[in-house]
């Protein structure tokens, strides 16, 4: 039995780390950081999990259950929180009210069914705090979101430090006897022998059970290892860590999330009928029981399920023992299920391999500023107009030229070697002068290790200068692998230098890494003749007397650096009545979507670009081909057109092509793939266990999330494939710049893509070659 106790010491420290954790919350009512949902969802999360964890020293059953439920409404809000930028418009803030919701019907009926008055008081004053937060979310969404979350979650966590101050803690004393008692069976010699020798049974196992939860962890860490790939970098050891960290995570879901509610629902609906068949069993002598026989087998069937009791309520009463028998059942269906994932093409949603890109972006979002300032500022370049400029071959102030743009290629199947050929083909014509890739080079995290496989390989045959300018997923090794094969030699080795003196030397980046990452680099460059190493910084301008090609680095949060910032307004301001087309990692204008909204800094961004009558942004990061016609703004005459022109190589984004074409952010436009072929072919290939995914996709558009966020579930590479990279041709001799997107079958169609009368060429028919033309002069 359990001797219930005041709370301790333990529980005063968890009370004030708690505390101090709804008080930082608070602090985010102030705050303009649109990353500020996620940084309170990480705040939650922390409490839930503390909370989860002195759940298990709650005195009673029931309250054991309600600390974990509530924990686990708790986590799964800090969930919804860190994910933010995944819901739709005010889904977010839906999901977090109903949470809220659900707690209150919680403690509610635990106030109905609690018999001490105390106790019931304490329901009912937890419920009212629900709904009072539920209340003030709804009095204060017009104020801004941010600070409806920031009060609702920082009340949340408060909550979290009244229950822990006020629960009575238990002290462990004996599993089996509490077990009998539970279940009426005290008075049962049997039954009570057979539970203590069980328990100890399984105390006396717990060594080996840890043995081979150890052994098991370290054999999928070699597993991870040995498909991830392992480079020596800080990177990449900590890579197959959080793989395996998923995968331990997967395995205790599994286990109570999904086995233990479905037996425990067993277990409870047929209590009475187990208890009817130990009387069957002991009607006869324990000794006289044959083996088998009807009452002998009924017997070991019963004993299984009275192991599995205590093992549970060892659980309920440990959190070490909860959590070496959770991965002990869950362990290797969690194996199981990240050997097949791949398989059934959704990896980017359960494969743990993929989750270590989360954790980078985290982590790159708040340093990628200062880790490109510092890596720009290392080239001792005076940031002028002028600085930052590439003169590749042929670009001059007389002749026509062309260029190559493919974007976000780098995952290295077969949805990016299908355009290999026509890539290799149209970057050879004799007026392509350079291929520029933009916005994600290499997935899942940009690292050395992948350059071969991703980037060399798909691109050999390309003999032009190739220049890039990085996505947020090449931002997650530091920029590392980016700079030691796009930047030049000593420009690489300054940069990534002064990114480890800016992190004070705290990752394992060291000089001997970086010389080997630029050696490797080269000895790759030479070993596939891919002319790459021109660049000093991820942004960079190519122009001439009439034209210019302004890249611009977004980073990971959509958002420029002082620095970068001063350079762009520099270069813009002299290129005035020149062409200029901006060439960013992210666009303004996307799944049928504006995206400038995201970010006030990259909103600010947009403005720029307008302010100096910029004609063409052009971006990757969504996974097609789109384009838009921003419409003249205050009577100023200025026409914006926005190309998407991310489609070569990574998994086929489905927001566009799904989208309402009465939704669309302008009134003309284009896309491509079309909605008819990209379902003939998703319909094709679903299988029945992804269907109920994909219906409820075309039902509900993927409410509360959307259908672009659900793309990667659709990610087949087979063909028809829908993959598309673009040829500008800068002609000086018609006074024209022409965007000319290519399939991997060649020139696109427009019969091939959707498109508004607007968006077409004057009198284009539906079988001509799509082709956009807009004049220098524009």
């Amino acid at each position: 039995m359990q001797r219930a106790i005041k709370p301790n010491k333990e529980s005063r420290i968890f009370a004030v780390i708690v505390t101090l954790l709804g008080l930082w919350s608070l602090f985010y009512m102030f705050s303009t950081d649109p990353g500020a949902a996620s940084d309170l969802g990480g705040l939650i999360t922390i409490a839930a999990l503390i909370e989860m964890f002195h759940g298990f020293r709650r005195a009673k059953p029931d309250q054991r259950t309600l600390a974990w439920k509530t924990a686990g409404i708790s986590l799964l809000m800090g969930v919804f929180l860190i994910n933010a930028d995944l819901f739709m418009d005010r889904a977010l803030t839906i999901m977090v009210a109903s949470l809220f919701i659900f707690d209150v019907f919680i403690y509610s009926k635990h106030a109905l069914q609690e018999s001490d008055l105390a106790k019931k008081k304490k329901d009912w004053l937890a419920a009212a705090g629900n709904l009072a937060v539920l209340l003030l979310m709804i009095f204060l969404r017009e104020r801004g979101v941010h600070i409806a979350l920031a009060i609702a979650v920082a009340l949340r966590i408060f909550g979290i430090t009244y229950n822990i101050l006020t629960a009575e803690i238990g002290r462990l004393e004996d599993v089996s006897e509490d077990l009998m008692v539970s279940m009426k069976l005290s008075d049962n010699k049997e039954i009570s022998e057979l539970a203590e020798e069980m328990e100890i049974e399984e105390s006396a196992r717990a060594d080996i059970d840890k043995y081979w939860i150890i052994t098991f962890i370290v054999v999928l860490f070699v597993i991870h290892v040995g498909r991830m790939g392992l480079d020596r970098s800080f990177l990449g050891f900590l890579s197959p860590s959080v793989a395996v960290i998923g995968d331990m995570a997967i395995a205790l879901i599994i286990s109570y999330a999904i086995i233990a509610p479905l037996t425990g629902g067993i277990r409870s609906a047929s209590k009475s009928i187990e208890k009817s068949l130990w009387r069957w069993v002991q009607e006869v002598p324990k000794e006289n029981r044959r083996t088998f026989s009807p009452r002998g087998l009924t017997a070991a069937a019963l004993k299984r399920r009275l192991r599995t009791r205590i093992r549970i309520r060892k659980a309920g009463y440990s959190f070490q023992t909860a959590v070496r028998t959770g991965l002990k059942v869950g362990l290797p269906l969690s194996a199981l299920l990240a050997a097949i994932m791949p398989v059934l093409g959704m990896s980017w949603y359960f494969d743990t391999e993929n989750w270590a890109s989360g954790v980078w972006d985290s982590w790159a979002a708040k340093r990628t500023d200062e880790w490109r300032s510092a890596m720009s500022s290392a080239t001792n370049k005076i940031v002028s107009a002028n600085s930052f400029r590439l003169l590749p071959q042929g670009v001059n102030d007389k002749d026509d030229f062309s260029f190559v743009v493919v974007g976000d290629p780098g995952e290295g199947d077969a949805s990016q070697l299908v355009l290999k050929d026509m890539i290799q083909k149209v970057a050879e014509k004799p007026d392509v002068k350079f291929v520029v890739i933009s916005s994600d080079v290499i997935y899942p995290s940009g690292a050395m290790k992948d350059y071969e496989r991703k980037f060399y390989m798909p691109m050999k045959g390309v003999t032009k200068p190739v220049y890039a300018i990085p996505g947020n997923h090449d931002w997650y090794d530091a920029l590392e692998g980016f700079a030691a094969n796009f930047y030049e030699p000593d420009a690489a080795r300054k940069a990534m230098q002064a990114r480890i003196n800016k992190d004070l030397s705290i990752s394992s980046t060291s000089r001997k890494n970086i010389d080997e990452m630029i050696s490797k680099a080269e000895f790759l460059r030479d070993e596939y003749r891919v002319p790459t190493g021109f660049q000093q910084a991820p942004y960079f301008q190519v122009s001439n007397d009439q034209f210019v090609l302004l890249c611009i680095d977004t980073g990971v949060k959509r958002q420029l650096d002082s620095l970068e910032m001063s350079w762009v307004k520099q270069v813009l301001e002299k290129s005035k009545g020149k062409f200029v087309m901006a060439l960013l990692g992210h666009p303004f204008y996307a799944i049928g979507e504006y995206q400038g909204s995201m970010n006030p800094e990259f909103q600010k961004l947009h403005e720029l670009l307008r302010a100096y009558k910029v004609p063409v942004v052009m971006a990757g990061d969504t996974h097609d081909l789109e384009y838009y016609i921003e419409a003249p703004k205050n009577n100023d005459g200025h026409i914006m057109h926005h190309f998407v022109n991310g489609g070569g190589g990574a998994y086929l984004s489905i927001g566009t092509a799904m989208a309402k074409p009465g939704s669309m952010p302008t009134k003309d436009y284009a896309f491509y793939p079309s909605h008819d072929p990209l379902v003939r072919k998703i319909e094709a290939n679903t299988s029945w266990y992804k269907y109920p995914v994909w219906w409820y996709t075309r039902q509900f558009d993927g409410w509360p999330f959307s259908a672009e966020w659900l793309s990667a579930a659709f990610d087949y590479n087979v063909a028809p494939f829908f993959q598309s990279f673009m040829e500008i041709r800068v002609e000086r001799s018609t006074h024209k710049v022409r965007f000319i997107p290519y399939s991997q079958h060649g020139r696109l169609r427009w019969s091939d893509i959707t498109s508004t009368t607007g968006a077409r060429s004057n009198g284009a028919g539906m079988n001509d070659l799509v082709e956009w033309s807009i004049p220098m002069g524009h």
